[in-house]
């Protein structure tokens, strides 16, 4: 592997930088949204799938009663 000078390292960075696409406000502001919609319906229905698994184990160890 070919060693490179700091400065050589440095330049390299800056060129791959430049061609980076960076999302406008926009784009973040919407995927943001995207994202925290997601996990509150994530966690609406892992909540209700664990209140429905609950009540089934209840009902199922309560049939030894």
């Amino acid at each position: 592997m070919a060693r490179l000078s700091p400065v050589q390292f440095i330049q390299e960075v800056r060129q791959e930088v430049a061609k980076v696409t960076w999302p406008t406000r926009k784009e973040v502001w919407i995927t943001t949204l995207a994202v925290l919609v997601m996990v509150t319906l994530s966690s609406i229905f892992f909540m209700l799938a664990d209140i429905v698994m609950g009540q089934f184990v209840s009902f199922i160890l309560g049939l030894g009663r």
